[in-house]
């Protein structure tokens, strides 16, 4: 099957699984009328492994460990690694007060050239967040790519932190119903 066909079964399964209309907060603190439901298609497997099989085809070039934030990307991250057989760390939002108390979980050296990947994104702070524990801890940042750009300020906002970024969709491609 062609990608171009099997991403356009992708993109309406993915809003057939995960979109919401209704009133709802983002992370971001701003309302929308609708909503991506992430865990909706990420716990799904036969989606979650179409979209960890496209994410890794974003996958930059001389990539060696990616890298994917709690919860909602672990999965994702979990998909990609698999389907790349690359290396993994995992970014916590804070460091836990127990064990290691580590930030990143898994092995990240010095110099190493990762790919973060995202689930859904409206602002980007959060990933833009990620992204500076994964440079403070000596990781050289290749890119950030995620499964799905709301188009609200996350695209610019990484370009203004210096991040690539890639997503696999933009709400302007999603089949989306008529509001």
């Amino acid at each position: 099957m062609p990608a171009r066909t099997e991403l356009r079964e992708l993109a309406h399964d993915l809003v057939a699984a995960s979109y919401l209309e209704g009133d709802f907060v983002l992370r971001s603190g701003k309302r929308s009328r609708y909503y991506f439901d992430k865990y909706l298609f990420e716990t799904k497997p036969a989606i979650l492994r179409q979209v960890g099989r496209h994410l890794a085809e974003l996958v930059l070039p001389g990539t060696q460990r990616l890298a994917a934030p709690e919860l909602g990307a672990v999965l994702l991250g979990g998909a990609v690694s698999l389907e790349l057989e690359l290396p993994l760390v995992l970014v916590r939002k804070e460091a836990k007060e127990y064990g290691t108390s580590r930030a990143l979980e898994g092995e990240l050296l010095p110099g190493d050239r990762v790919t973060l990947i995202e689930d859904v994104l409206t602002t980007g702070g959060e990933a833009i967040k990620a992204a500076a524990k994964l440079r403070e801890a000596g990781a050289e940042l290749l890119g950030l790519i995620a499964v799905l750009d709301r188009e609200e300020g996350a695209a610019e906002a990484l370009r203004q932190a210096g991040i690539a970024f890639s997503p696999l969709f933009r709400k302007s491609d999603l089949p989306l119903p008529s509001a």
